[in-house]
């Protein structure tokens, strides 16, 4: 387990930032290959009398196993679905307090406008070309950093005497987008820890061998409903590896709401 949990980290930041069809590849094609070959490899060493007399005490622990391994793995998917979800509503909400910006800067005075809007356009367009990119590989971007203190900075800056009411508002929307990036940059980096990921991969390689040592008179159709066993399994792991970070990988959040709030409120 130790050895299998070293590695995992590893493995995982590879899957996880590798196009969808790679993912596939390598979690669900090949493993399942291997697996429709494991009930051939067992007749070579047992015979098929000596498996088939256990079938019925084995089918029951076998039941036993897979309904617990279906509860983690449900679970797994949940959990990473919820993140990914979540994601996407933080950067609706980054948008829509950006462009609530956009609006509020009419009421303030020059050149304090003028600057706001600036450094807004500029953090924007720091997060989609510069920000974006870092976060595959669950890293925040410092530009992006900086841009969004320019925000703080312009409104900080004395000017006219602008209206307290509006002034608040903006800061208030500088507080969202501040937790808003604050949270994207927090679940770029995923959710699930190391050994999780040893126990979920572990317990699907266990669950696959087991059926291994039933003893069907039909080698082939055992060996089809192994495959089709490994082909589901495989395939919901692939559900979570690809989830696991919702700005890397082959399933992936695009910064869509931000581009449009930029095309909409930046200077031309």
């Amino acid at each position: 387990m130790a050895a299998l949990e070293f590695g995992i980290p590893d493995m995982i930041d590879f899957l996880t930032t590798a196009p969808l069809w790679v993912e596939i590849l390598l979690v669900v094609i090949i493993p399942t290959v291997i697996a429709m070959l494991g009930p051939s490899l067992i007749r070579r060493f047992v015979q098929l009398e000596h498996l088939a007399i256990n079938n019925e005490v084995a089918g029951f622990k076998f039941a036993t196993i897979g309904v617990t391994y279906a509860v983690l793995l449900a679970f797994s998917i949940v959990v990473v679905w919820e993140k990914a979800s979540d994601a996407e509503s933080t950067i609706e909400r980054e948008a829509g307090a950006a462009a609530t910006i956009y609006r509020l800067s009419n009421g303030l005075g020059e050149p304090k406008r003028t600057d706001l809007r600036t450094a807004m356009t500029r953090y924007l367009s720091s997060t989609i070309k510069d920000e974006w990119s870092t976060m595959e590989h669950g890293k925040s971007n410092k530009p992006t950093w900086e841009a969004l203190g320019d925000l703080y900075t312009a409104m900080i800056a004395p000017g006219a005497a602008d209206d307290v009411s509006i002034k608040t508002e903006i800061f208030n929307q500088l507080t969202v987008i501040t937790q808003a990036r604050r949270a994207r940059l927090i679940a770029a980096d995923g959710i699930v820890p190391g050994p999780v990921w040893a126990i979920v991969f572990l317990c699907a390689f266990l669950v696959i061998g087991f059926t291994f040592f039933f003893g069907t008179q039909n080698l082939r159709a055992q060996t089809l409903m192994t495959g089709l066993l490994a082909f589901l399994i495989f395939s919901e792991l692939v559900i979570v590896i690809a989830l696991e970070r919702p700005f890397a990988g082959g399933i992936k959040e695009a910064p869509t709401p931000l581009v449009h709030v930029l095309q909409d409120f930046a200077p031309s």
